[in-house]
């Protein structure tokens, strides 16, 4: 398998009031689908499916709360981007999770989390480059 990631799905509750979130952020939905609403992210595609549909698609339950054990993350270009798109995020209807701080390995970074409860993680690495597309490199 080669080491790419080339989507992830959110698995919403609510389709409207999810796109509705992600379009107030500044995403740009990508062409009507039936059932299914998908974004451009730099490099990658982030998509949007019903929670049950999936489930049941992977033969999982559908039920489960609290932490899942997976974080995504929206890397900045600068220290000052984090505190930026979290206030952003909370106009669009997300809750803060943990405010803008300094972390132990140099950088700034805070949390907050969608209509659904995916967590974010906006982090400004001052390791890290990122491309014009928002595509991010390795040191």
């Amino acid at each position: 398998m080669e080491p790419r990631l080339s989507l992830v799905t959110l698995c919403v509750t609510d389709m409207a009031r999810a796109r509705r979130f992600y379009e107030a952020l500044g995403w740009r939905a990508s062409g009507p689908a039936e059932g299914v609403t998908f974004f451009q992210a730099g490099g990658m595609i982030v998509s949007l499916y019903g929670r049950a549909e999936q489930a049941a698609d992977a033969n999982l339950p559908a039920e489960g709360s609290g932490f899942g054990g997976i974080v995504l993350a929206h890397n900045v270009r600068e220290r000052a981007d984090v505190d930026r798109v979290l206030d952003e995020a909370a106009a669009a209807g997300a809750t803060i999770l943990k405010p803008g701080h300094d972390i132990f390995w140099g950088g700034y970074v805070g949390y907050f989390a969608d209509p659904d409860g995916h967590p974010w993680e906006v982090a400004w690495n001052p390791g890290f480059t990122i491309l014009e597309d928002g595509s991010v490199r390795l040191p």
